[in-house]
């Protein structure tokens, strides 16, 4: 396993230098002028056209798009990740501030629905073609056609508006002097992002049920006289849960980037947000920095789940 694991690392090299190619080569092909976005109309309005080429030198936009990338690379690898454009913050101590928030809110997501998701498609499995197969079917069909931002809403108007047991949004208040008081905002996003992906992680799980449930060592152990029982907990649903956990965890760097809808309509101060408001604004330090971290993410949590499947299952051989 060492040798796979050190192959991996050498390979993510050239990986994330062609993943930052690419993004960097997006972004140039965006179209409109970067000044515009650095200085108001009226500023520019009142600039000559030899006044902006010296603006655009000195932040050496009069570079070659090559020479400019490689400028831009060599100071990432220095930890230099640059500036926000639009408050001038360096990008590095944003993205320390919010990535945290995020994974906090991804994270929790995460096990809410890989526990639901688990536990609901395994017992729709366990009774296939009955009532209750059939109802949980149907609620995972309904809960992946349900937006995100629809169920956020709703689940505002009925338990923060309407029963007031929950805060609308946000994550903190002045008025707080311990870390877990903040737990109070975390609980209904956090539900919502995971009861949105619970559906999927079910459906998958009860597949993967189904097909451990007839594969010949299960029906081996089954005519052994071992309980049923023990058959599905102890044999089935280990090996149920390889492909379930792959899935779950190749959900998390998903999760990161697609937060942003729900920490819009929880106003909850996470990197998604940040990532669409740069977006918005052109601040292409940010967005550049925000779309390789979560690049870098998606590449070591595959790594990660190849280890785990080792671990789960002796039967996998990493190669």
């Amino acid at each position: 396993m060492g040798k796979y694991v050190l192959k991996r690392f050498l390979t993510f090299i050239p990986m994330t230098l062609l993943m930052s190619f690419l993004i960097y080569g997006g972004l140039e092909l965006v179209p409109g002028d970067i000044l515009n976005t650095m200085f108001p109309p009226d500023i520019l309005a009142q600039m000559s056209p030899a006044e902006l080429d010296v603006i655009r030198a000195s932040y050496g936009l009069d570079q070659p798009f090559i020479v400019r990338y490689f400028r831009w690379l060599f100071r990432v690898f220095q930890g230099d990740w640059g500036k926000s454009m639009a408050s001038g913050v360096p990008v590095k101590d944003v993205i320390a501030q919010r990535l945290p928030i995020t994974l906090e809110l991804a994270l929790t997501g995460l096990v809410i629905s890989a526990i639901l998701g688990s536990v609901l498609g395994i017992l729709a499995a366990l009774h296939k073609g009955e009532v209750i197969d059939m109802i949980l079917t149907a609620i995972g069909v309904v809960g992946q056609a349900i937006p995100q931002f629809f169920f956020g809403m709703v689940a505002i108007l009925i338990f923060a508006l309407k029963l007031k047991w929950l805060p609308i949004g946000g994550r903190t208040t002045p008025q707080m002097t311990h870390w877990y008081e903040h737990l109070r905002y975390l609980i209904l996003p956090a539900m919502v992002l995971g009861l949105t992906q619970t559906s999927s992680v079910m459906r998958y799980a009860r597949s993967s049920m189904l097909e451990s449930m007839n594969r010949d060592f299960v029906k081996t152990a089954r005519s052994k006289g071992i309980p049923e029982w023990k058959v599905n907990l102890v044999h089935g649903f280990r090996v149920t849960m390889t492909p379930v956990i792959i899935l779950i965890a190749f959900r998390l760097p998903a999760l990161i980037s697609t937060s942003m809808v729900i920490e819009n309509v929880f106003s909850w101060p996470g990197i998604g947000m940040t990532f669409k408001d740069a977006v918005t604004a052109q601040n292409y330090p940010m967005v550049m920095m925000i779309a390789l971290i979560i690049v870098v993410m998606v590449m070591l949590m595959s790594l990660l789940m190849d280890i785990f499947t080792r671990i789960i299952d002796p039967r996998v051989r990493l190669q």
